[in-house]
């Protein structure tokens, strides 16, 4: 049972298995693991039930952040054995302003959107999966990872065909990701353990709808499966990936 079945109508169920949407697209042969916004300001600081964590970081996605973590460190141990590039995504701290923050800064969208946490930086990816040397972090203001980044340019100078998408939250940064990764023609798999949000609604129908159309929605077991089929060594000559234990950035 998908985690989504239980919020389909019967309607639903005909009309897109009808259709033909959610058929398999595939993956590639020259991937790189794309992790978006798995920071404190979206996890919270500790494991905790959302409706606590948002008490000090109030866009945190709770228990949903942190189940996650454990099959993303999965995912990138698998990646990191292969040398197959990682890049993270995290939010840029805007200017003192606010001018930065566009359409961020109207209103009635993500207002109050501060920690009280000032032990930990909200942008800062969560520890326990945090970047190694050789992988490589974009900063961005707006949700897709690709709006205003050099990532296009890095995975066009790597020869990437797929990305293999982990992070939150399903609804948002994830979502307009996967549809510039698609708009751009790269194969997409969404690792279905590794994306949370904080509405378990949103999260199971977004990821309805992008398997639907854009991207393979895949297990952990599958995503690390496929892995093992990918050519060892493929981009030693652009990235070094000798100090895999190197410090966290």
């Amino acid at each position: 049972m998908a985690v989504w079945d239980k919020f389909l109508t019967e309607s639903d169920k005909v009309v897109f298995g009808g259709a033909g949407f959610g058929e398999k697209g595939g993956l590639g042969k020259r991937p790189a693991v794309l992790v978006i916004d798995v920071n404190y300001a979206f996890c919270g600081h500790k494991r905790e039930p959302i409706v606590d964590s948002i008490k000090n970081w109030s866009h945190s996605c709770g228990e949903a952040a942190w189940d996650a973590i454990p099959h993303t460190q999965a995912l990138l141990e698998a990646a990191r054995e292969k040398h197959i590039p990682v890049f993270y995504s995290t939010g840029k701290d805007s200017r003192a302003d606010g001018f930065d923050r566009g359409g961020w800064s109207h209103k009635n969208k993500r207002s109050g959107e501060k920690a009280t946490i000032t032990e930990y930086r909200g942008n800062d990816i969560v520890a326990e999966i945090a970047p190694v040397e050789s992988d490589i972090v974009i900063e961005k203001l707006k949700p897709s990872a690709f709006h205003g980044t050099p990532l296009l340019g890095y995975l066009i100078d790597l020869g990437i065909d797929s990305l293999i998408i982990a992070g939150t939250t399903t609804s948002g940064c994830v979502r307009a990701s996967v549809i510039d990764a698609f708009s751009y023609n790269f194969k997409i798999g969404i690792v279905e353990e590794c994306t949370f949000d904080r509405g378990e609604a949103s999260h199971a129908i977004n990821l309805f709808d992008m398997n639907a159309k854009y991207a393979d929605v895949m297990s952990i077991d599958e995503t690390v499966s496929y892995i093992g089929t990918v050519e060892k060594g493929m981009y030693d000559d652009k990235i070094n990936f000798l100090d895999l234990t190197a410090p966290a950035r």
